[in-house]
């Protein structure tokens, strides 16, 4: 069996249920329905599932990739604060611009090189959606998919995909499902599976765009990052990595202590040229909680929101959101401005099916592929 853990992780907190209570209806105008929610894609159905749980956290999700919408947490004052940037009705996310808010990426996430790939001899073509590469899966991938969702309780929903064979040119058959579970002690729980009819590569995360002080409350520069790694690894122009394994200590890239994500962004960097900012992979050093890797730290400067991930996979993609250009209007009615989200996706390493150093990514039938994550918030 192929089994993948990651864990980002959800929601601790010492604050009582009666706290966030009494901040909730600060947060209504911006939380969602069905009704205004709901609506047709591509002639499919697109509904909103809502989690909750007894200590007063939520979190949205809906059909269309599978994605999350919303994540309401505790801020330091006891007011839920939605973390997660998204929209507020399901046709907005139909956007070839902006693809990937809260989404599933597969069943490539990251980067594939010039859009090929080679199995068994056989080499695949892929189309290329991102500077001549192929990023995320292609233009559908599974993030403009409808994927069959089924809500299981106040805390659980499962959405459940069948990519078929040749679909962006991928081989097989491959049939995914994603359960996300609200739990009782504020985690927010992600289990991935996936299954192959054909030789293929798998290599799922979720895309989750994130602001600990809010969606809408400015940029995330303030916000203050650690990465639990040594090594990170470097991109060509085309953002491709080069195949080398290259220390952060005396780069910009050097987040092992605690810093302020905004401290070394506008160095005279190449690597940092090339991303426009930070887009790129971190290697895990295996700090072990749990018996996870600890991979990220992050805290909102204005919140006291801190949220850590813990994840079974080798590499974390830091992007600092360099391409955000107020291109789509968020939940709460503000634009997507420069640098005023960030993702933090806990995965393999890009181009790996191209990258023999690199850790595998191939899937095989008769293996089942299988990931968990939780994003761990606390103050």
């Amino acid at each position: 069996m192929m089994k993948k853990t990651f864990l980002l992780v959800g929601l601790a907190t010492a604050l009582s249920w009666t706290a966030c209570q009494n901040q909730a209806n600060k947060t209504t105008d911006t939380e969602l329905s069905d009704s205004s929610f709901a609506g047709s894609i591509d002639g499919q159905e697109m509904t909103l599932f809502t989690l909750k749980n007894e200590k007063g956290a939520k979190a949205t999700f809906t059909n269309f990739g599978a994605r999350i919408v919303s994540l309401w947490v505790p801020d330091k004052e006891g007011n839920l604060t939605d973390v997660v940037l998204g929209f507020n009705k399901a046709g907005d996310y139909n956007n070839p611009e902006e693809p990937y808010y809260g989404t599933i990426v597969g069943p490539f996430g990251n980067r594939i090189a010039k859009g090929k790939f080679t199995l068994d001899g056989e080499e695949y073509t892929l189309p290329t959606n991102n500077g001549g590469n192929t990023l995320h899966g292609g233009f559908k991938g599974v993030h403009f998919a409808a994927w069959e969702g089924k809500q299981d309780g106040d805390n659980k929903v499962t959405f459940s995909y069948t990519l078929p064979d040749k679909n962006e040119g991928f081989p097989g058959n491959i049939s995914m499902t994603v359960t996300y579970k609200l739990t009782d002690d504020n985690a927010l729980e992600i289990d991935y599976t996936a299954t192959t009819d054909k030789k293929t590569v798998v290599n799922l995360t979720n895309h989750a765009y994130f602001n600990l002080n809010g969606e809408g409350s400015g940029t995330i520069l303030d916000h203050s990052l650690q990465i639990y790694g040594d090594q990170y690894t470097p991109v060509d122009s085309t953002l491709i990595p080069t195949g080398e394994l290259a220390t952060v200590k005396g780069t910009p890239f050097d987040f092992s202590q605690a810093k302020t994500i905004g401290k070394d962004i506008e160095q005279q960097d190449e690597q940092l040229r090339y991303g426009g900012g930070y887009d790129h992979n971190f290697i895990l050093r295996g700090d072990k909680v749990d018996n996870l890797n600890h991979a990220a730290t992050l805290i909102g400067d204005k919140s006291g929101i801190k949220m850590d991930i813990y994840t079974e996979e080798p590499g974390l993609q830091f992007y600092s959101g360099n391409f955000m250009a107020e291109k789509v209007t968020l939940k709460n009615g503000k634009k997507d401005a420069f640098r005023t989200g960030l993702c933090l996706e806990t995965q393999h390493f890009p181009d790996a099916p191209n990258q023999a150093n690199f850790p595998s990514t191939v899937l095989e039938p008769g293996q089942t592929y299988t990931t968990k994550s939780i994003y761990k918030f606390s103050l």
